[in-house]
């Protein structure tokens, strides 16, 4: 296949701890090394991996992410492998966030599942791009949600996306400018958890690419601009033993198995332990407020969008949850793992499903989220990762090493945030006082 294509360069790719693809490109002609698992990198440079007296590694491909891009890099195709992270003994690096999320898929397995489906709705803004190269905060059209030409002057580039992940086996369900200027949602089809992380990873790597050449830059920045909505990525997921999905009942009066409750129960009882996780930046906390869609608050409805989850009303094989706090900063390998071990715990514990919530609970005051149960997820990092320190469950499966380094990562991005002086206090208070 490579040399079909005029392959001349491989890369071979991996996800830091903080979701932030990284590659080791090798020419062609080290292809049989990479496939013998046999190309070493230096962990201790790649954030959140390990110290230098320990920096070894060893980049073990994942075959069926063989891809070529197809945009030509120095008189040649570039061909991609994901990789597994190994140590040197052979056995795999607790601190790769792919084999964290094989190690949760595991354990549905010994829980007799034999696979979990997820659907991404990842969205992002277009900006223009200064003179300089750099990014602006300064929109290219003037959109609203399923708006088209002449108004979504971004249709071309997102059209040249969709065809571009085609090119590459995605299969696209739907594309469509989204509620604020500026931007845009590519949804593609569901497929298995692992598979699904790794899309997501691809997905983002294209729209960046193919924006640039449009004179764009696309970001997945939860809330770049104040006041209008922010971008998330929506996870839809089920689980399934054999072909059926285990999370539908016939005769159920929402079609719900018991499998299916006691696993959104598990969602919603550890939503403030998964939230550093799957919201994981500062700025995922100026989404998740009242007014803008995104969901603040733990609860479930089959009727309704403000709470945290929702059931699409589909039915049969394609029975899902859908959990709309995730964003596209967060790492999909680390999100999916903590996403299922949540909800196989309390699939393992059996816990109960409180009621659904079909109000909109953006206009219910405090008093009756509070005689509604209905909790708040974390308002700021700071606040999620002290849940996330609580959590007994999200931590074991990030475990100890991961949780560690990601842990003391977002301390120091919290604690840079929370010292420096931003423009908003000088507009307020240089004059004033």
């Amino acid at each position: 296949m490579a040399k079909e294509q005029d392959v001349r360069y491989l890369r071979l790719q991996f996800t830091d701890l903080l979701g932030v693809i990284k590659n080791v490109e090798v020419p062609i002609s080290q292809l049989e090394k990479a496939l013998d698992n046999r190309i070493m990198f230096d962990g201790s440079s790649i954030e959140g991996f390990v110290r230098i007296e320990e920096s070894d590694m060893y980049l073990y491909p994942d075959l069926s992410t063989w891809l070529v891009f197809p945009w030509q890099s120095g008189g040649g195709s570039v061909a991609r492998l994901i990789c597994d992270i190994y140590l040197p003994d052979g056995s795999p690096f607790p601190g790769d966030p792919r084999g964290i999320l094989k190690r949760a898929l595991a354990h549905a397995e010994r829980l007799g599942f034999t696979s979990m489906n997820v659907g991404s709705e990842p969205e992002f803004f277009l900006f223009k791009i200064d003179e300089a190269g750099n990014a602006t905060t300064e929109v290219n059209d003037q959109g609203g949600y399923f708006d088209l030409a002449p108004v979504d002057l971004g249709e071309n580039c997102r059209r040249e996306i969709v065809l571009v992940l085609e090119s590459l086996g995605f299969e696209i369900e739907a594309s469509h400018h989204e509620v604020a200027p500026g931007q845009h949602e590519i949804d593609f089809r569901y497929t298995s958890a692992l598979q699904a992380a790794d899309q997501i990873m691809t997905f983002k790597l294209v729209v960046k690419t193919v924006a640039r050449q449009f004179g764009l830059h696309a970001t997945f920045m939860p809330k770049p601009l104040y006041g209008v909505n922010g971008s998330g990525m929506h996870c839809h997921q089920s689980l399934f033993i054999g072909s059926n999905n285990a999370f539908y009942d016939e005769v159920d009066e929402l079609g719900l198995s018991q499998t299916a409750r006691h696993y959104l129960a598990g969602i919603l009882y550890h939503a403030k332990g998964f939230t550093a996780i799957t919201n994981p930046i500062v700025n995922s906390y100026k989404r998740l407020v009242p007014g803008y869609e995104a969901p603040c608050y733990i609860a479930w409805s089959a009727k309704n969008r403000s709470p945290l989850v929702r059931i699409p009303a589909a039915r049969g094989v394609s029975t899902r949850l859908e959990l709309r706090s995730p964003d596209a900063a967060t790492n999909p390998y680390l999100a999916i793992a903590c996403m299922l071990r949540a909800g196989l715990d309390g699939i393992e514990q059996k816990r109960m499903l409180p009621l659904p919530v079909n109000r909109n609970i953006y206009v219910m005051n405090e008093m009756e989220r509070v005689r509604s149960g209905i909790l708040s997820l974390p308002s700021s990092l700071r606040d999620a990762l002290d849940d996330l320190a609580n959590d007994d469950v999200i931590r074991d499966t990030l475990g100890e090493h991961a949780y560690r380094h990601f842990y003391e990562a977002k301390m120091i991005e919290w604690d840079m945030f929370r010292t420096t002086v931003h423009p908003w206090e000088r507009e307020q208070y240089l004059s004033l006082y």
